[in-house]
């Protein structure tokens, strides 16, 4: 593992738009992949259907598309963005419910849970994790994991605290857990078949030029 965290930082799919000279321009150009990623999250957030029972919702994926082609560091800020524009009131949740008052709601944990995901999905994009499919997948799903690390036990103490409904480790599981765990491998596997089929994309019009 330390030969991994010490391999030099390399280039995402965001890096190959065309750097500005200016540091303001830079600066800028970060923030237009900020927002774009914003947006990316916000509309897949909206997407939902199902494979058989198995509900399938884009948020996720959306997360870790957007973590891996802009990289650790703008991929948090595009999910920490995300974040505050739905407690400003935008409809960029999955639900119909935004505002202030969305911190109360037992899902909210996933959404803070998006920041680090969308950091640690940016995180092996920058070791090159992302170029091959079998690789990109077991990155992928190690971030999918995270939101759960934090949603899950949001969940348990808002639906203790507030909700003032009995918990247990069953009900938690049950509620917040194992109904999403078909669908994020599924998320993962698409995400790591659509990332390294952009980078073949990239490589095929370089090797024309």
């Amino acid at each position: 593992m330390s030969s991994i965290a010490a391999s030099p930082r390399r280039r995402v799919l965001a890096d190959l738009v065309a750097r500005p000279s200016t540091r303001v321009r830079a600066l800028a150009t970060d923030a237009a992949l900020v927002l774009a990623g914003v947006a990316l999250v916000s509309l897949l957030a909206k997407v939902s259907f199902f494979i058989g029972p198995i509900p399938i919702t884009g948020q996720t994926l959306g997360v870790i598309v957007v973590g891996a082609a802009l990289g650790a560091r703008r991929g948090a800020a595009a999910l920490t963005t995300y974040m505050l524009a739905g407690l400003a009131g935008l409809p960029v949740f999955a639900g119909v419910v935004a505002g202030p008052a969305y911190v109360l709601s037992p899902s909210f944990g996933y959404i803070l849970g998006f920041i680090p995901a969308a950091f640690v999905a940016g995180w092996f994009a920058e070791r090159a994790w992302d170029r091959k499919p079998w690789l990109a997948f077991v990155g992928f799903v190690a971030a999918s994991i995270i939101p759960f690390l934090v949603g899950v036990p949001y969940m348990a103490i808002i639906l203790a605290t507030v909700l003032g409904q009995d918990v247990t480790f069953a009900t938690v599981m049950s509620a917040g857990v194992l109904p999403f765990i078909v669908p994020g491998i599924i998320k993962a596997a698409f995400a790591a078949l659509l990332v390294p089929g952009a980078w073949a994309l990239v490589r095929a019009a370089d090797r024309r030029r």
